[in-house]
């Protein structure tokens, strides 16, 4: 008994079965996080070794250098780059994408322990994994006034520690608000004049500050313990202190200082909007659900909000979970166009609201099922999963609806329902599961892709694969069984079907006339067919643009600007306010401007990680909506661009649209030029970034090497020294003292402890002659002042020295200007590099973003390859022919015709989402040849000559055909046409189907029955030539 009849005759079983799964589905939905891609595993191991004391070329030939060698032996590694700077070496291993970060890690772990050739005083090397939980998911902006002082306490208090309690949520930083600290400024004329120094100040105060217990005594039953409690109570009592004498009267601290309750000197400091303020970095756990842990701790701290000053303000920056969600319910609408499309087609072409039921009932069962897979291997509904669900909405229901429309004919006819139902899904059966078969041999080999594309579109492989196998089993299972149970003889049909039926008719009988006229007209056919083959590629294809990902505009941009290296934080914070004001008066769109300058404090994870320093600006903006404002996100960053392009005191800046950079971020080229003399590099850069300031696809221009950094050396001749009774260790000492401060003792209130700071008064550290003339005591408390024990000089520490695949090397980057694409950007720059000169013994090469497109691209190209082999094998099973196959194949070239049109049309570049949807064709545009060529293999196997055969199945395959195209191309125009957040990423993809699909189609209406022609009349006349010689033979 086969498997249509079994259904049929068992209708409750069948039903409770696919109802069982779509509860399960509903189940599984009710139970899925939100995200925005798949959890991507970082593929990145970070080496850091410090080495105190040491040069940029120290480091490089000490620590670098030896790590690196042993490092290069790790398997698979793409890369290892490194920065020798001074004092550290910072190592990154780029594996491939796909490796187990782990079991790297403990490769790299081995290798470091067999080193044994680093300097003794060299640290050992600490591993870091980075990870995409590093990326902050919740940014709050936070302003005060007179709370400004103790604004770090208040919000590590009030703030911090409650949201770290947050389930998910790993770190909370707090960052740009600066710490309190109690400064005693020094006068040092005075000092020098009492005989007094820092050091002497510093154990006076540590002295009087001091808590002490002094045991404990029995006062008659009684025991009580004994304390000496002289801790500050209010700052201002430090002036107070006895710190010497002069003679009998005592020199109080009052005498030869001051105090001043203030914050830290030497600060990163961070405005919002204009106003002074800081941030709290909040970074979730590993594996964590980011829309929920934003939403809690969104909720956390509108709790918190009112307990704190009421000048305390705070709000979001940057909130990752907006863009998620708004991301997820662009394509949850898509989702819901695509499901209304595909059944207004359904209902349009089959007239009937039972037969339409019964097909679009396939749909949520299909999905549902996804979703199950989705919630048992752990993924989260994000682009890609969801991508998936919109595309398969068109193809779920092809089979469902060539089942029906072969069961609506045969009761058509005057078949019962029942008997329509097992006869009619058994003559389509083979088709509808060979049709299937050659889609999934599309994306069951996408599981098994390796890089960025394999780990991006793994899910979507398995989705789409269990998608269609059930969809398939419920065409030729619950479809004739709904069939069986719904649909009725003579039927009333919707007012508006004869219309359609008379110009379905029409359009027939047109399409018999065409497809004769071709079939007798072969040779014209198949010539006019290969020339616009080779028009098409040799025309648009080969001016086709092509690119990464497509850059998504989720309202943000991140602008990085330096100023020269020791440029004040005075000028750099007024530069940084007045942009941040010219920014918010050129684009209303912004709603946030928040800026950091200065140096980060050392005990600040989040900020150390990025570039700081007093002459470096780093801006985080956030504006409205895409689809909330008219301009573009890379039309207001060009925008920027040019108002930076103004100051010329700026030495160069950087404006990263979408606030991210390479794969799915902004696109760059960068050009690498490698070699070992600085000079001569620095001049190759410096070349390379002038022509490409020329190039009209490039927008803005970077080098990746820094300047030298201005320092003042003091110099000590150790002889002066020696004869003074000091060393280079102690007058380091002193030195240090005087300028960073010396912190002996805390300042203790409400359980926090703060630094009581001692130092020279600002104004007394501000020129080289200052330096020059501070006092050193030696033993015997003679002063000596340094220009008496050496010399300070003007010195420039050579920059960063960073190395890739054990070569110096310096980077030239290139943004891709609004409009242009990456491919023209490189293009541009390989005609341009040719007339630069290269020295012997240096090299350029293109990496960044362009490498990894090449890399994905090449791996794309080589799995099409084997999804048409696979399409190829399939059908050549199904048919037990080699003849049909390479037929139907030929749909397969103008599907990718369809794709370049579009592209070329639409001027959408060619991008990973681009290619593949061209991937997807090839599984679908030859389910409209096999149905074709299954159903005149049919007619010639029921008596029919080549010719009626050929007009025959084509005319009676047209309905079908037109539906199932229909329906997966109107299923892809929500997303080609999509202008939510985050379309951007999915339109290529659309297009690239929608076009392809389109376009083959009505080639493959012509063509494939003529080549089939072709090659039947081809046959007929060999095995006509065989019966007439073995006629010949017998007479």
């Amino acid at each position: 008994m086969n498997i249509y009849k079994t259904a049929v005759h068992n209708p409750i079983t069948t039903i409770l079965l696919f109802a069982a799964i779509g509860i399960m589905g509903l189940f599984s939905l009710s139970r899925l996080g939100i995200d925005l891609y798949p959890d991507i595993e970082s593929n990145s191991i970070m080496v850091m070794t410090t080495y105190a004391g040491a040069s940029a070329e120290d480091i490089e030939n000490n620590i670098t250098r030896p790590l690196e060698n042993t490092l290069n032996g790790v398997e698979d590694l793409k890369h290892i780059t490194s920065k020798s700077k001074e004092n550290v070496s910072i190592i990154t291993l780029e594996f491939e994408y796909g490796i187990d970060i782990d079991v790297a890690t403990n490769d790299v772990r081995d290798k470091l322990d067999m080193v044994t050739t680093l300097p003794d005083n060299a640290n050992s090397p600490i591993i870091f994994k980075f990870s995409a939980d590093m990326i902050p998911i919740l940014i709050l902006g936070v302003t005060a006034d007179e709370s400004m002082n103790g604004l770090y306490k208040i919000l590590d208090d009030q703030v911090a520690t409650p949201l770290a309690r947050v389930n998910g949520v790993g770190t909370v930083s707090v960052v740009g608000v600066p710490e309190r600290e109690i400064q005693v400024y020094c006068d040092p004329n005075k000092l020098e004049a009492y005989g007094l120094s820092i050091e002497t100040i510093s154990s006076a105060i540590a002295a009087a500050n001091r808590s002490t217990p002094a045991g404990s005594f029995d006062v008659g039953s009684n025991a009580y313990s004994l304390r000496v409690d002289q801790e500050f109570e209010d700052p201002q009592e430090l002036l107070d202190i006895v710190v010497g004498r002069n003679g009998a009267a005592p020199i109080y601290l009052r005498d030869v200082a001051k105090v001043q309750d203030t914050v830290q000197e030497r600060i990163q400091e961070t405005y919002n909007n204009g106003e002074k303020g800081g941030m709290i970095i909040v970074q979730k756990k590993s594996g964590a659900n980011a829309v929920a842990i934003s939403k809690a701790a969104q909720k956390q701290v509108a709790a918190v909000a009112p307990s704190l000053p009421s000048d305390v303000g705070i709000y979001t920056i940057v909130d990752t979970s907006e863009n998620i969600v708004a991301t997820v319910q662009s394509l949850r609408d898509t989702i819901i166009t695509t499901f209304v499309l595909v059944m207004l087609v359904v209902f349009i072409f089959l007239g009937r609201w039972r037969a339409t039921i019964v097909v679009v009932l396939t749909i949520p069962i299909s999905l549902l099922s996804a979703i199950i897979y989705l919630l048992a291997t752990g993924e989260t509904l994000n682009i890609i999963t969801m991508s998936s669900l919109s595309i398969a909405i068109g193809m779920v229901v092809d089979n469902a609806i060539v089942v029906l429309e072969n069961i609506t004919s045969h009761i058509d006819r005057g078949a019962k329902p029942k008997q329509a139902a097992i006869f009619a899904t058994k003559e389509v059966g083979i088709s509808v599961m060979g049709g299937t078969l050659t889609t999934i041999a599309v994306f069951l080999p996408l599981t098994m892709i390796q890089g960025m594309a394999g780990i991006l579109f793994n899910s979507m492989g398995w989705m789409v694969t269990i998608t269609l196998t059930i969809s398939t089993i419920a065409a030729i299972t619950f479809t004739p069984v709904l069939a069986s149970m719904m649909m009725k003889l003579n039927p009333t049909k919707a007012w508006f079907q004869r219309s359609i039926d008379a110009v379905m008719e029409r359009f027939n009988n047109f399409y018999a006339g065409v497809l004769g006229w071709c079939v007798r007209h072969r040779k014209t056919v198949i010539l006019v067919a290969v020339a616009a083959f080779v028009g098409v590629l040799m025309g648009p294809g080969s001016t086709l643009k092509s690119e990464f990902f497509p850059v998504q505009d989720n309202a943000r941009i991140g602008v990085d600007i330096q100023l020269p290296v020791g440029t004040g934080q005075n000028i750099t914070r007024d530069l940084a306010l007045e942009l941040s004001r010219r920014f918010r008066e050129a684009y209303p769109e912004i709603k946030t401007v928040n800026l950091r300058e200065g140096q980060a404090d050392t005990d600040n994870a989040f900020a150390s990680m990025q570039d700081n320093g007093t002459h470096i600006i780093s801006m985080n903006i956030s504006l409205t909506k895409k689809t909330e404002r008219d301009r573009s996100l890379s039309e207001i960053g060009d925008g920027m661009r040019k108002i930076l392009g103004e100051y010329p005191e700026i030495r160069k800046y950087n404006v990263n649209e979408s606030g991210q950079r390479g794969g799915m971020g902004q696109s760059a080229v960068q050009v690498e030029i490698y070699g070992y003399d600085f000079d001569t590099t620095d001049k190759l850069a410096e070349q390379v970034a002038e022509a490409m300031r020329g190039m009209k696809a490039c927008s803005e221009v970077t080098i990746s090497r820094d300047q030298y950094t201005p320092e003042y050396h003091v110099d000590f001749d150790r002889e002066k020294l020696a004869l003074n009774g000091l060393d280079v260790t102690t007058a380091a000492g002193y030195l240090r003292n005087r300028i960073n401060g010396s912190v002996n003792s805390y300042y203790r209130e409400d359980g926090e402890e703060y630094d009581i700071r001692v130092r020279y008064d600002r104004k007394f550290r501000e020129s080289l002659a200052d330096i020059e003339n501070i006092t050193i005591y030696n033993p015997q408390g003679m002063g000596v002042k340094v220009r008496d024990l050496g010399v300070v000089r003007e010195a420039y520490t050579p920059p960063t020295i960073e190395r890739k695949d054990r070569e110096r090397y310096v980077t030239v980057s290139g943004i891709v200007g609004h409009g242009y694409a990456m491919s023209q950007l490189v293009d541009e720059v390989n005609q341009a590099m040719p007339s630069i000169s290269f020295p012997a013994g240096y090299m350029w090469s293109l990496g960044g973003t362009y490498e990894d497109q090449q890399d994905t691209f090449t791996d794309l190209i080589t799995l099409m390859a084997l999804m048409i082999i696979l399409v190829f094998v399939i059908m050549a099973s199904q048919f037990e022919s080699l003849t049909y196959p390479f037929v139907i194949m030929f749909s397969i070239p103008f599907a990718l015709v369809g794709v370049i049109i579009g592209l070329a049309v639409t001027g959408t570049p060619m991008s990973v989402m681009a290619l593949l949807g061209v991937l997807m064709l090839i599984g679908i545009v030859v389910n409209n040849g096999i149905v074709l060529v299954d159903y005149t293999i049919l007619c010639r196997e029921r008596g029919m000559s080549i010719f009626d055969a050929v007009v025959t199945g084509g005319r009676s395959r047209l309905r079908p055909i037109l539906m199932t195209t229909m329906t997966t191309v109107l299923g892809m125009i929500p997303m080609a046409l999509g202008t939510g957040v985050g379309a951007e990423m999915w339109n290529p993809l659309g297009m690239s189907v929608a076009w392809g699909l389109s376009i083959s189609t009505l080639i493959t209406l012509i063509l494939i029955p003529t080549i089939y022609t072709s090659f039947a009349v081809h046959g007929e006349n060999r095995r006509n030539k065989k019966l007439r010689k073995l006629q010949q033979r017998n007479n």
